[in-house]
């Protein structure tokens, strides 16, 4: 299997050593490609096959100064990459600093740092990187997930997959998913367990799966799957403990209960995990798993489904979950996630719809927040946007700091920090934090949108590419899910133009303008778009429409918000600022 891959990376086997070989490939992105390859078709083979009889390899890949002998290849490149391999985790790939720079975003994949290290016979440390080798229909974030799990393998680590839906009404998923991010939840608080994010494991939601290999792919030991049914005010919820390494069952149970019993139901389900898996909770944890979030079930229904809305990630469901978020609170005024939730709502709407929320609103809905549970990550990033809006950024950074502290996994925490960065200019450090926000949440095409600009800012030309094609492939799943939501088609048209494909650039184009032709950010994308075609008269008259959005200063305005394209990063709008001027 491994010369034909090879052979079609166009690589070389310069010779065999023992029980390895040494290759050489044209480009380094050609050696990654191929090792990825070999090493994910191993995963698979290796499913089914008991861990004492399965065949990994490990390969280490290098981009150096090698010397050319006959037909033989030796030199530091060599000796490096051969040390590389022998830190490589059996079945991964290993790399050096200066391939996963060469890389980048080219093929797709995540890298996990693993710091500079001090290599046999290398006079100076070299910077590794593993790379991570979860399926891509998994998600970059389940891959990430898998480095995480590895590294942490002292503790115990859980999946907590999504829980079936058995009520027989779909309008009830909110309510399993409700469920299964509850779980995970509880499980997170706990330090003696390892615990894979939502994004994560949601990937999986609704696909026939071997669990064994959901755990290889995710890199963790154990799996909790169950199911829940909601009939009036009675709930049955059903969980079992599965070990990822042979299928075997660890523990199983059934519970029937009202409804109004469910935050004590989850406890127990979340200390039965902890009792099978033989962790010790802290008091701490104790007391903040046995914590219910609301004493009002109604409330807690409202809010599961404004979670469910919100994650759909359009206006108008936007505006759907700031009313279900808004209900819970007039149920209990003491929600805390509810209050957060509404903060967020008004937060993207006003970042990407316009909506004309008062930031006041959304300050005084994140301090309610912060005041009633000044642990709630999701406060502290709301209330980092609003200091980021009022320019007050030195504050916003420290908000988001202590957001992703408390919960590293937080998309909106991760991609508003990276909006305050790239309107500062700083735009490695916005990069960054957008990247994570991409791998987080597998199907966001925002995130990736707006790393087309910090990469073309930052004269990453072939980042742009592969950005742009990952925009494009994201906007179409969100259309497909959402095809009244003009954002993925106008954002998707600019991606598009980048990437050549203009015919079909202009289908998404007049699909936006079609959907929603008075929205500020659809008119403004699609100047865009007409800009890049050269088309100056069209990409006008959009933007004398947007005057008064803009207090007459387009050009301050555009700038001011990565939502707007960056004029600097497109010379042919100084063509167009010339004809507004």
């Amino acid at each position: 299997m491994a010369d034909g891959r090879i052979a079609e990376h166009q690589g070389r086997i310069v010779k065999l050593t023992g029980d390895g070989m040494l290759v050489e490939f044209p480009s380094v992105v050609n050696a990654v490609a191929c090792g990825v390859e070999i090493q994910r078709k191993m995963l698979e083979r290796n499913v089914d096959v008991p861990e004492d009889r399965r065949v990994q390899f490990r390969i280490g890949i290098h981009l150096g100064d090698i010397i050319v002998e006959d037909s033989d290849i030796y030199g530091e490149g060599v000796n490096v990459a051969a040390r590389i391999e022998s830190i490589a985790k059996p079945g991964g790939v290993a790399v050096s600093g200066p391939v996963r720079d060469n890389v980048g975003n080219r093929l797709g994949l995540v890298f996990d740092d693993m710091g500079d290290q001090l290599l046999k016979n290398i006079e100076r440390p070299v910077r590794v990187y593993n790379v991570v080798l979860a399926d891509r229909a998994v998600s970059v974030a389940s891959a990430v997930a898998t480095a995480s799990a590895k590294r942490e393998n002292e503790k115990p680590s859980i999946a907590v997959l999504p829980f079936t839906n058995m009520s027989g009404d779909p309008e009830q998923e909110y309510f399993s998913d409700g469920i299964t991010e509850d779980i995970i939840t509880d499980l997170s608080k706990i330090s003696g367990l390892f615990v894979i994010g939502r994004n994560n494991v949601f990937a999986y939601k609704g696909k026939t799966v071997k669990l064994q290999q959901v755990a290889a792919e995710l890199g963790i030991r154990f799996i909790l799957e169950g199911s829940v049914r909601k009939a009036g005010q009675r709930v049955r919820i059903t969980g079992q403990l599965i070990d990822g390494r042979d299928g075997g069952h660890l523990w199983a149970d059934r519970y029937d209960r009202d409804l109004t019993d469910i935050f004590a139901l989850q406890d127990e389900i979340t200390k039965a995990i902890v009792s099978q898996l033989k962790v010790k909770l802290l008091p701490d944890e104790k007391k903040a798993i046995g914590q219910a979030p609301t004493g009002n079930i109604e409330a807690y229904t409202y809010y599961l489904r404004g979670r469910e809305f919100f994650h759909r990630g359009s206006r108008s469901y936007y505006v759907l979950a700031k009313r279900m978020f808004s209900k819970a609170i007039e149920l209990d005024p003491n929600y805390a996630r509810a209050y957060a939730g509404i903060a967020d709502c008004d937060s993207f709407l006003f970042l990407h719809y316009d909506e004309k929320v008062p930031i006041e609103g959304i300050r005084a809905n994140s301090a309610k927040a912060l005041e009633l549970d000044a642990g709630l990550a999701e406060a502290h990033a709301s209330r980092g946007l609003v200091l980021t809006v009022e320019g007050n950024y030195h504050e916003a950074e420290r908000e988001f700091e202590r957001a992703i502290a408390i919960n590293p996994n937080l998309f909106e925490a991760n991609y508003l920090y990276a909006r305050t960065f790239y309107v500062q200019g700083k735009l490695e450090e916005a990069a960054r934090y957008y990247e994570r926000a991409a791998e987080i949440k597998p199907d966001d095409y925002q995130s990736v949108n707006f790393l087309q600009q910090c990469y073309r800012s930052l004269g990453r030309d072939d980042d742009v590419i592969a950005s742009a094609r990952e925009t494009v492939q994201r906007a179409e799943r969100e259309l497909a899910r959402n095809p009244d939501n003009p954002r993925p088609a106008y954002l998707g048209s600019n991606a598009l133009a980048v990437l050549g494909d203009i015919e079909r650039a202009n289908e998404w184009a007049t699909r936006a303008l079609a959907i929603d032709p008075d929205d500020v950010l659809t008119q403004y994308n699609i100047a865009c778009f007409y800009c890049l075609l050269g088309d100056f008269e069209r990409a006008l008259d959009l933007l004398e429409r947007l005057l008064p959005h803009a207090n007459n200063d387009t050009k301050s305005w555009a700038r001011a918000d990565p939502d707007f394209y960056p004029l600097h990063g497109y010379p042919r709008w100084q063509k167009v600022l010339e004809l507004m001027s």
